[in-house]
C-alpha cells in the first residue's frame, strides 16, 4: 500500500504491524503511517497478527484491545513470549483497569479511541525513538540505590539481588529516578523526560508510577522510595528506602 510514500521511504524504515478489526480505523491509521514513511502490515485478528509477526517481525505493534477470538492482551502476551517488541494498545474504553491490564502484559503505551491519527503517529515515533535510545545505552553505567540496581546496557533491574519484571516504560522510569534522586518532578516533567512527549494523557504517568511502586516498594500502600510531592508530582528518595 502507499506506493507514493514507498518511493521516498528509507531502506531502514521501521515496520509497523497494525492489528485492528475495524477496517475503516485500520485503513486510516495505516495510511497515516505509510505517509510518515513506515512499512505497514495489517491484521484483523489475533491469529493473523501472530502469523504476520512470525513472517516479518515488526519494529512496533499497534494493537487493538478488543479483537474477535483472541483479545489484544493475549496477543501481546504471545508476542512478548517470542521476543521483545514495542506495543501501543488501542482501546475504545478509557477505563483505567484496561490501561493497567495493557501495561501489565508489557504494552509500552496506550491510546484511547477516538484519537487523532497525527497524534498516534507522534506516539509511534516517540516509542520507536525511546527504543532505539535504549539499544544504544551501552555507555550508561549501572545505577544503584536503596537496594535497587538498574543496568541500562543489559536492560536489567534488580531489587536486593532479585530480578524485577519491568515493562519498557517502567524500566525507563526507574532509571530516570535513579539518575535524578531527591528532586521533585511533575507529571509533565516525567512525560517529557521519560516518554519524550510534550503532550498526552498525564494519567499515563500516574499509572506507571503506581505499577512501578508495586514492584520496588516494600509496602506500595506506604511508598518510601517514590514519594508523592503534593501539588508537584513525584520524588525518588533513596535514603528513605534504607534501614
Amino acid at each position: 500500500m502507499g506506493t507514493g510514500a514507498a518511493e521516498h521511504r528509507p531502506a531502514d524504515a521501521a515496520r509497523i504491524l497494525v492489528v485492528e478489526d475495524d477496517r475503516t480505523v485500520a485503513e486510516v491509521v495505516s495510511g497515516y503511517l505509510d505517509r510518515a514513511g513506515y512499512v505497514v502490515d495489517r491484521a484483523g485478528d489475533g491469529p493473523a497478527a501472530l502469523t504476520h509477526a512470525a513472517a516479518h517481525w515488526p519494529d512496533l505493534v499497534l494493537l487493538d484491545l478488543m479483537l474477535p477470538g483472541m483479545d489484544g492482551l493475549e496477543v501481546c502476551r504471545r508476542m512478548r513470549g517470542r521476543g521483545p517488541v514495542p506495543v501501543i494498545m488501542l482501546t475504545a474504553r478509557g477505563d483505567e483497569d484496561d490501561r493497567i491490564l495493557g501495561l501489565e502484559v508489557g504494552a509500552d503505551d496506550y491510546v484511547t479511541k477516538p484519537f487523532s491519527p497525527r497524534e498516534l503517529v507522534l506516539r509511534v515515533e516517540s516509542v520507536l525513538r525511546r527504543t532505539r535510545l535504549a539499544r544504544t545505552s551501552h555507555e550508561v553505567r549501572p545505577l544503584s540505590a536503596a537496594g535497587l540496581t538498574v543496568d541500562p546496557a543489559a536492560r536489567r533491574a534488580t531489587k536486593n539481588g532479585s530480578e524485577l519484571a519491568l515493562t519498557v516504560r517502567e524500566f525507563d522510569l526507574l532509571a530516570f529516578f535513579l539518575q535524578h534522586p531527591n528532586r521533585a518532578y511533575s507529571r509533565e516533567d516525567l512525560m517529557r523526560e521519560v516518554w519524550g512527549w510534550d503532550f498526552g494523557d498525564l494519567s499515563t504517568v500516574t499509572v506507571h508510577v503506581r505499577r512501578l511502586r508495586g514492584k520496588v516498594e516494600d509496602d506500595p500502600a506506604r511508598p518510601r522510595l517514590i514519594q508523592t510531592v503534593w501539588g508537584v508530582g513525584y520524588r525518588f528518595d533513596p535514603a528513605d528506602g534504607e534501614e
